[in-house]
């Protein structure tokens, strides 16, 4: 039996692991500030969720979504997007929503048939958030501003804002028949999923990642120029507010996003150069998607989702989050491992991060451990110390060290997690 994983999805191990589990604490912790709560939905729903929410004409249902029907005759789906589970879920569950707006927010895996790349498999990652209840274009602003900030907290530099607006059923049928008409005249230079989108949802085709589409629609009409001017208002509202909140954009007319669902205000944070595969992160609006999946009333909402492996493989941190150590214990012999080791599982209490070789190895070798495990400070605990009462701490970025009597020592250290 081959004992590999199943292609296109991974064993996430230390100290990989580390940097997952810091990345998504701090997007909770991030998401808290602006009001978001977390929400968690299971991984199996009826297929018919998405099939109404993501749209029959989506690469997702058409080629990617892993279904199958259980013993029940149900047919059920593995999550391809975390925004219809959400709706979903919000639906389900309105009495616990007694007052709009509500601010959501989520991570976990998703799961698409789609060719493995760099960056991309078929058990990926997403990390999300929900703002229901208001179709304010300030809303609107908000969501991009969680975003912006916590790339930006992230370390994560070089990325672009590119922002466009879908319209609304009040005008974005105008535009798909102006649309559907300029594809007709380059209807030999489509692929043959976009020759059948023409006719059932031409925005479908802007979004194609075929060279051969791509150029073919180079000069298509921007959608911006259908806009009725409720559209055009609250465009031109969120363009204002990211201007006031000082969070540069470039407007972006192709861009359409994959998901049938959206209307309005749709952005993408993208990093420029890296071709197709360049979104970071990416949302919009989507008003109808509580009544396309069976609600009873209309929930204006606007969410986001990240791509996490993605988002991983863009960080500029070169540590790792939530597996380096802050302090590593160096013990000269043998007989000061039961001290070292009630001083590591006392620092733990305190909140800091320690580690200890509990092998005896020699002085050189657990110096190269500790350098490893990124710890800044290591305490060293010896016999010529250990006459006079003191340890040695070495500051491992200065290679400073200094002698100090072991209780002051201790109570130095344990404070090292506030000073970050």
């Amino acid at each position: 039996m081959n004992i590999g994983s199943v292609r296109g999805m991974k064993d996430i191990l230390p100290p990989e692991s580390g940097k997952w589990a810091a990345l998504e604490s701090a997007y909770l912790a991030y998401a808290a500030r602006f009001g978001y709560r977390e929400i968690r939905t299971p991984i199996l729903e009826k297929t018919e969720l998405f099939a109404r929410a993501v749209g029959e004409t989506t690469d997702i249902v058409e080629k990617e979504m892993y279904t199958f029907t259980d013993r029940s005759g149900e047919s059920l789906t593995m999550r391809p997007e975390g925004t219809a589970p959400v709706v979903r879920a919000l639906l389900a569950n309105r009495k616990t929503f007694d007052e709009f707006p509500a601010r959501l927010c989520y991570s976990g895996p998703m799961f698409r048939h789609e060719r493995p790349q760099k960056g991309r498999l078929r058990q990926f990652h997403q990390m999300g958030a929900e703002l229901f209840g208001t179709d304010s274009p300030y809303a609107d602003a908000e969501i991009v501003a969680l975003l912006h900030g916590f790339l930006r907290e992230v370390g994560l530099s070089g990325v672009s804002l590119e922002i466009n607006s879908l319209g609304d059923p009040a005008c974005r049928p105008l535009y798909q028949r102006e649309l559907s008409g300029f594809l007709a005249s380059r209807e030999d230079r489509l692929c043959d999923d976009c020759r059948r989108r023409r006719l059932q949802n031409p925005l479908r085709v802007l979004d194609c990642k075929s060279e051969g589409c791509v150029q073919a629609t180079v000069d298509a009409p921007p959608v911006l120029s259908t806009l009725c001017d409720a559209c055009k208002d609250h465009f031109g509202t969120v363009e204002a507010a990211l201007r006031a909140l000082g969070i540069p954009f470039s407007r972006n007319p192709r861009m359409v996003r994959g998901l049938d669902y959206y209307r309005r205000t749709t952005f993408e944070f993208v990093i420029p150069g890296m071709g197709a595969q360049n979104t970071v992160a990416a949302g919009g609006r989507y008003d109808g998607l509580a009544e396309m999946v069976g609600g009873k009333e209309r929930v204006p909402a606007i969410g986001f989702a990240i791509g996490v492996e993605r988002l991983l493989m863009l960080m500029e941190e070169s540590g790792e989050p939530g597996a380096a150590a802050d302090v590593f214990l160096v013990t000269s012999g043998k007989r000061f491992l039961d001290e070292a080791f009630r001083w590591k599982m006392g620092l733990i209490e305190k909140g800091v991060r320690a580690d200890m070789d509990y092998e005896g190895r020699s002085v050189k070798a657990q110096f190269r451990r500790a350098d490893r495990s990124g710890a800044g400070v290591v305490v060293v605990f010896g016999d010529a110390e250990d006459s006079r009462g003191a340890v040695v701490l070495r500051d491992m970025a200065s290679g400073k060290q200094e002698e100090i009597p072991r209780d002051e020592a201790f109570l130095r250290l344990a404070t090292i997690r506030k000073e970050e």
